[in-house]
């Protein structure tokens, strides 16, 4: 895209990642992470919730969505990654970038931002999209190997986004549930801020389950008790499944769920059926799939991705309606899980007020956007602005109403 800069460094689009080695890309995407195995040690829970070791951004987790076509081709999600390369042509920054022709599969809604600057007589797709697709949740964006150039390299990236954007006439970058240094780091480019909430578990070095109902007001521990019982009440039993547990036939019955569940709920799920094998193969320990049965037959399950402190919940599915177990299979097995394995957090995916009474908590995710035409940026600014403090104040109120217990008191 941009031939080498005074300093030797180059920036350019890979239209796949077929054209990077996954281990140059993955020392970009977490390069702080550890080998071996992910053991949830403490010198993994790292402060400011960064999880040194992201899956979502990983090589393996990213082709698995552009072998299963999920991303590129008729999608509406067009691979443009873009790397910087020194002038041996070392990678040293990469980004999960996307050209975009829709605004569906983000989960930070700009609907009514294309909507209003169309009616202007604008065009606002394609737009450029930094993301994790499919995925809300919070990670490295602008993906930057160690060493003494990673900030010289960030500031390629951000450099070569813009003149992406401008080479494709697209009308604005949106980088999406981002983490710093890429916060600072955009927001001094220009880039406006937006705000929203999601709720996240926080081990606070539980040794059980037991242990976290305690830090819970009374009624609520007897409430989750019973909630938990109820769930499993129809002779439906739990298996958590990883690596080589994880067989076709089980991809077979997940993506069941998935699909009827995620077609009524959003009209057409993003995920196909080719994905989970892939990712399987690719990354299948990393995957926590917890599966319910009931009568010798899975009816139920959620997918959670393993990071080196987290553990993220992503897609649930079912073909069979019971009391609570949806927050059996998604929240507490989760929780169930973290704590058996040390891990610091868990985040369970976009929205959804109802993980406050499971003990999550409200945390504020945050996302950078570009907007080259004035006219619609200084709207768009405007709105942030109030939007961000609504969040702020509704995060407050949030955490007035959690199931925790206020100052030793049972009640």
């Amino acid at each position: 895209m941009s031939e080498a800069d005074g300093a030797g460094l180059a920036v350019r689009v890979a239209t796949s990642l077929k054209a990077v080695p996954a281990g140059a890309w993955n020392a970009c995407a977490n390069p702080q992470a550890l080998s071996g195995v992910l053991d949830g040690s403490a010198e993994h829970d790292l402060a400011g919730g960064i999880d040194r070791d992201n899956p979502f951004v990983s090589h393996a987790f990213l082709s698995a969505l552009e072998d299963s076509h999920c991303v590129g081709g008729r999608s509406g999600w067009s691979p443009a990654y873009l790397v910087v390369e020194d002038a041996a042509g070392e990678l040293l920054a990469a980004a999960p970038s996307f050209l975009k022709s829709h605004s569906q599969g983000e989960y930070v809604f700009d609907h009514s931002w294309a909507d209003a600057y169309e009616r202007a007589g604008g065009r606002y797709y394609p737009k450029l999209q930094v993301a994790a697709p499919f995925t809300p949740a919070t990670g490295p964006r602008l993906l930057v190997a160690g060493g003494p150039r990673a900030e010289e390299a960030r500031a390629a990236l951000i450099g070569g986004l813009e003149a992406l954007r401008a080479q494709t006439q697209s009308s604005s970058v949106h980088v999406t549930f981002a983490q710093e240094p890429d916060v600072g780091a955009l927001t001094e480019a220009g880039y406006l801020e937006r705000h929203d909430l999601q709720f996240h578990w926080r081990n606070e070095g539980f040794g059980s389950y037991d242990d976290f109902l305690a830090t819970l007001a009374s009624r609520k521990r007897k409430a989750l008790r019973r909630e938990r019982r109820e769930a499993l009440a129809a002779g439906i039993e739990i298996d958590v499944l990883s690596g080589a547990d994880l067989t076709e036939a089980v991809w077979d019955d997940f993506h069941a769920f998935y699909e009827d569940t995620g077609s009524r709920k959003w009209g057409r799920p993003y995920l196909n059926r080719a994905f989970f094998s892939a990712v399987g193969e690719k990354m299948g320990e990393r995957i926590v799939l917890v599966m319910a049965r009931r009568a010798g037959r899975y009816i139920a399950g959620a997918i959670n991705f393993r990071g080196a402190n987290t553990l993220y919940g992503r897609n649930w599915g079912c073909i069979e309606d019971h009391p609570f177990l949806h927050f059996e299979v998604c929240y507490h097995q989760a929780i169930d899980y973290a704590i058996a394995h040390g891990l610091s957090r868990v985040e369970a995916g976009a929205q959804g007020e109802h993980k406050l009474a499971r003990g999550y908590r409200p945390v504020i995710t945050r996302s950078l956007h570009q907007i080259a035409d004035p006219g619609l940026r200084r709207p768009v600014a405007a709105y942030l602005k109030q939007e961000r403090e609504q969040i702020a104040a509704g995060r407050e109120a949030l955490e007035a109403e959690s199931p925790f217990r206020k100052g030793g008191s049972e009640d």
